[in-house]
Formats: structure tokens, C-alpha cells, sequence
């Protein structure tokens, strides 16, 4: 009989040690409900962009990344003519998402369009101009020390355009990894508020 009564013991003092913690749990989340709120929120975001389209669709977009100088931007996600100077959102593709850097396939990328078809792209060095005019300079390595190779000499064909960011770590159409842009990528145009 004691040995029947053992498991049963240790069953028990289970289930009151869990409803215990869990009362805890509650009691904390009614004290602390702005932190709760604010964590629950986090991993709602979170798990949206791992099991939903990971593409912006908000009106508003958070710029983290030094590419370009604003940090907070309307996204208009209507159709658009593109035209150079616009500020676009784009999902990232091309040789650098397949080969080099596979876990940024598809993700956003705010850049500005600098070539549109018809430009011609042409390189002296690492030195990048568009249409005659310099653009940019490619550098030698990424961050993680990987060899950066330039753009190749084209003109831009039917449906691309050449982006380019601010910053001169920007990861974008100056180097042949990156390449060109579809338009068939560019997910809106954003107006910068800050």
C-alpha cells in the first residue's frame, strides 16, 4: 500500500508546485501588466515574421540600419511608377540571398533608386558612376571580411533599377552580389517623416 501511495504523492505535490507557480505567474501579470503587455507584444511580432509574409505592411516603417539617414518612414503601398530618387522597400533577392547570405532572402531593404532602365553603369576601380556621374564606391570586404567584387559594367535593363544607400557600408547595387533590383521586388515607396 506504501508503494502505491508514493507515486500518487509525488503526482500530487507536482500539480499543487505547477498550480502554485501559475498563481504566482498570474499574480505578477496583474501587478506588472504594462511588461506583460509589452513582452506578450514582442513575441506576437516575432512570430508573425517567422510564420507570415516578413514584408512590411504596416503604414509606417522603422529604419535600424545606417543605409539611409532617416529613422522612421510612411510606406504607400499602392501601385507606383518608380523613378529615380524615390525611396523604396524592397525584398532582397539575388545571388548574395542564395548563396552568400540565405537567411536575408526575401527580408526588407530600404534603399534609394540611383539608375533606372536605360542608365548606363559603368566602373573605374571600385569607383561605381551611372550614366557618366560617380555614385559610389564598392568597398573590398563585408563586415564579416568576405570579398566585395563591384558591379559589373551594364545598362540597366527593363524592369530593374540600380539602389544605393547613403552609408558607404550600405549592402546594395554597387556590388555584384547584390546586383540590380526587380521591380517586381519593391514591395512600396516610403516618404521619410524623421
Amino acid at each position: 500500500m506504501n508503494a502505491t501511495t508514493r507515486p500518487g504523492l509525488r503526482h500530487g505535490r507536482f500539480l499543487a508546485w505547477l498550480g502554485a507557480g501559475a498563481r504566482t505567474v498570474i499574480a505578477d501579470a496583474r501587478r506588472h501588466r504594462l511588461v506583460f503587455v509589452a513582452f506578450g507584444a514582442i513575441w506576437a511580432l516575432a512570430l508573425t515574421r517567422v510564420f507570415i509574409h516578413h514584408t512590411p505592411i504596416l503604414p509606417v516603417l522603422f529604419n535600424w540600419t545606417a543605409s539611409l539617414p532617416y529613422r522612421i518612414v510612411v510606406v504607400d503601398h499602392g501601385p507606383m511608377p518608380l523613378a529615380r530618387g524615390d525611396l523604396i522597400v524592397y525584398a532582397f533577392d539575388g545571388e548574395a540571398a542564395e548563396r552568400d547570405y540565405p537567411g536575408l532572402k526575401r527580408q526588407p531593404f530600404f534603399k534609394r533608386i540611383v539608375g533606372v532602365a536605360g542608365d548606363v553603369v559603368t566602373v573605374d576601380g571600385r569607383d561605381v558612376f551611372i550614366n557618366g556621374l560617380q555614385v559610389g564606391r564598392a568597398k573590398t570586404h563585408t563586415f564579416d571580411r568576405r570579398p566585395l567584387d563591384p558591379i559589373a559594367p551594364t545598362v540597366i535593363p527593363p524592369g530593374h533599377v540600380y539602389v544605393q544607400g547613403t552609408s558607404a557600408d550600405s549592402f546594395d547595387s554597387r556590388y555584384r552580389s547584390s546586383g540590380l533590383v526587380s521591380t517586381a521586388d519593391v514591395v512600396a515607396r516610403v516618404r521619410p517623416l524623421l
